[in-house]
């Protein structure tokens, strides 16, 4: 347990880069850190991961986590050795060898952090291991999973009920980014957790703008709005293989790199796909919903539902996936009354009553958010239990663009009749489609069965097409005028607000069906910075993480990317005030980063930017930087030669390239300036404190020699 809690901050810069933990983290932190079983629902891009990964580095000993996604495992684990954090997974797609060494270290020490399936945890031989490597946290991630009321429940979530027996004194830590009230009480239920503190964060994701077009000419649509988000990247998600596939090809063909991702594709076909993806050499990704992507990637800009989802958790997870680094993204779903029937045929095959309700309640309340005329924000964290109290959200289609209203008194009070009527015939309910033949005059066997083809509401509807009046009762039911049960076939009957409605003939104003999309007008959560500058890094990135063999993400993040291009960093020190730069990364990467930031100033004037959208500490110290030197003025040659040599000396006694140890700009400048003391040789543009209190004695000694 640690004792010295401010240490956290510490932990925090020096591994992770960040210099503030998000809202909960630190409480959730220290929870584990004292042994405290805990339950944390933190939005996607809220920062769950490190609420175990901290305090992996906080002590000794191992945290096992538990995740269903074996891509998200390599790309964690990628990320974390990359900052220099000793973790490692176990999965199906290491060779046996490569198994073998891994348990070798778990079994010595190793590493801190384990990634690990539930179905591999729970074997009782790795069990019988895991309970000699000195546990002291296991974290459950994507812990909805354990829940038949989850969007993605999995059986095999529910072995993971035994932990609590087998490691008894070991807290459990567990995690999700949706979950409604009733399916955080069943995680805590089956993980069997002991007092558990419970955190729930905001459910809002102000970055994001939510909008839902009606979808008419769907490839055309799609193509419009990737095409107006040039160099962006990603996510389409489609129902079917088959459309994630002719999705890919059709991008690719206008000139968009594509890829599909879904499980009728081999491991080798998806992990190649899902690199390219990471490394940006694919812009999109095509998937299917079913399968679900665990993809990592924190600069995806768009997610765009093609076809409607199945339920509102998994739509808001899978929107959740853009704007993870907390700038602006784009949400945009395209629907259709022809997705609703595609759907209920779905549910329909389902041969467990349980799960048809589950399914269809869960449908309904798609539709419900898809079809309304009110703020969708309000509308999604409503459906988690949060209030949101903003007339106006700024980043929905609702709120940016209200769509128009018009007068349905005429259609409210036939469709109302028509519940009413059928009813009366028959002493009980039908459901929607059954009040909707029976307007539109539809010559069923059903309508004939029940006598419907006789009552006086029979085909006083046919002026509107069956999907206009199926979206005019779904309004009426969120208007609280008819009620829908929860039935086994849904039922429709008037409340008592519908009842004095149609009594006392009143008027309304319907909402009219969505429409194309309009551009956001506000984007939230944006930095400004000088977009040329922060292209050209953008490439530079792309450079060095294809040189390692690794998702350009893992070196930086587009923010970390947009803070330099804002702040133009000149040396080691002031790197280290940009957001998730640890020392490892500015070791190994600072040099060609300042080299390209001094590159572009030599040609581009410095911007300045008012501090409107974040406050960083290298934003407080930007007036002390001075105007960038001039690299072409003269300076001593044999100085500077001098200077390489024990430069390349430094870099072979550390096994690095000679350009990680210092720049050839800041040995020109050396040899311009002949600094004489530590300080003003740390002034030099590309040195920096860091590099002078190491090197500087070195580089002094050749300056004084060639002074005398």
């Amino acid at each position: 347990m640690i004792t010295a809690q401010p240490n956290l901050k510490t932990l925090l810069k020096d591994h992770f880069g960040f210099s503030a933990f998000r809202p909960l983290q630190e409480e959730i932190i220290q929870d584990a850190l004292a042994g405290r079983d805990v339950f944390a629902l933190l939005p996607t891009g809220g920062g769950k991961s490190l609420c175990f990964q901290l305090p992996a580095m906080a002590r000794a000993g191992l945290t096992v986590v538990v995740s269903p996604l074996i891509a998200l495992m390599k790309d964690q684990v990628d990320a974390l050795q990359a900052a220099g954090l000793p973790a490692t997974f176990l999965n199906s797609t290491l060779a046996a060898g490569e198994s073998r060494s891994r348990l070798r270290g778990l079994h010595t020490g190793q590493y801190r952090l384990l990634y690990v399936a539930p179905e591999r945890l729970m074997l009782s031989g790795f069990l019988a291991d895991v309970q000699r490597w000195s546990v002291n946290l296991v974290a459950v991630d994507e812990a909805h999973c354990i829940s038949e009321w989850g969007h993605d429940f999995r059986p095999e979530y529910r072995q993971l009920a035994g932990l609590r027996h087998l490691l008894p004194g070991v807290p459990i830590m567990a995690l999700t980014a949706t979950a409604t009230l009733r399916v955080r009480k069943d995680i805590v239920t089956q993980l069997k957790l002991r007092e558990a503190r419970s955190y729930v964060a905001s459910f809002n994701r102000p970055n994001l703008t939510y909008t839902v077009a009606a979808r008419e000419q769907a490839f055309a649509q799609l193509l419009e709005f990737v095409r107006g988000r040039p160099r962006q990247s990603g996510i389409v998600y489609c129902q079917a293989r088959k459309t994630a596939e002719r999705l890919a090809d059709r991008l690719t063909e206008a000139g968009v790199r594509a890829v599909p991702y879904h499980a009728g594709l081999t491991n080798r076909q998806r992990e190649t796909h899902q690199e390219q993806f990471l490394r940006d050499d694919a812009r999109v990704v095509c998937a299917t919903i079913a399968f679900g992507m665990g993809i990592n990637k924190p600069n995806v800009r768009y997610v765009v539902h093609y076809d409607l989802p199945k339920n509102i958790e998994g739509y808001y997870q899978e929107t959740g996936r853009a704007g993870r680094d907390g700038l602006p993204g784009d949400c945009l779903l395209l629907f259709s009354a022809g997705d609703v029937a595609k759907q209920i045929r779905f549910i329909d095959e389902k041969t467990d009553p349980h799960e048809r309700q589950i399914a269809r309640q869960q449908l309904d309340q798609m539709v419900h958010y898809a079809e309304s005329g009110i703020c969708r924000r309000r509308e999604l964290l409503g459906y988690f239990g949060e209030e949101y109290d903003e007339e106006n959200c700024g980043g929905c289609d609702n709120c940016l663009s209200p769509r128009d209203t018009y007068d349905g008194t005429v259609v409210a009070q036939k469709f109302l009749s028509c519940v009413y009527r059928v009813r009366q015939q028959t002493g009980f309910d039908f459901g929607l489609n059954h009040i909707v033949e029976v307007l539109t005059g539809a010559d069923t066997e059903t309508v004939r069965k029940w006598g419907h083809d006789r009552v006086s509401t029979y085909g006083i509807g046919k002026e509107q097409s069956r999907p206009e009046w199926k979206t005019i009762g779904r309004e009426l039911i969120r208007r609280g005028l008819v009620r829908q049960a929860d039935e086994k076939f849904s039922v429709l009957g008037l409340t008592p607000e519908g009842a004095a409605f149609l009594k006392e003939r009143r008027a309304i104003r319907l909402t009219r069906p969505v429409t194309a999309p309009q551009p956001p007008q506000q984007r939230a959560g944006d930095i400004t910075c000088d977009e040329v500058l922060f292209e050209s890094l953008v490439q530079l990135r792309k450079q060095l993480a294809d040189e390692r063999n690794l998702p350009t993400h893992i070196l930086f993040s587009d923010v970390t990317l947009r803070q330099m291009a804002r702040e133009y960093p000149a040396n080691a020190a002031e790197l280290g005030k940009i957001s998730g730069m640890v020392g490892k990364k500015i070791q190994e990467f600072g040099a060609p980063l300042l080299e390209q930031i001094a590159r572009h100033l030599e040609s581009h004037p410095r911007q300045i930017f008012a501090d409107t959208s974040f406050e960083s500490t290298a934003a407080r110290g930007s007036s002390r930087r001075r105007k960038p030197m001039d690299d072409t003025a003269p300076f001593d040659q044999a100085v500077f030669d001098a200077l390489r040599e024990v430069r390349k000396k430094l870099a072979d006694e550390r096994g690095l390239p000679a350009f990680f140890i210092l720049h050839d700009t800041a040995l020109r400048q050396m040899a311009r300036d002949f600094p004489k003391e530590i300080g003003e040789l740390a002034s030099i543009r590309g040195v920096g404190e860091r590099k002078a209190g190491e090197f500087g004695d070195r580089f002094l000694a050749v300056i004084r020699k060639h002074s005398k």
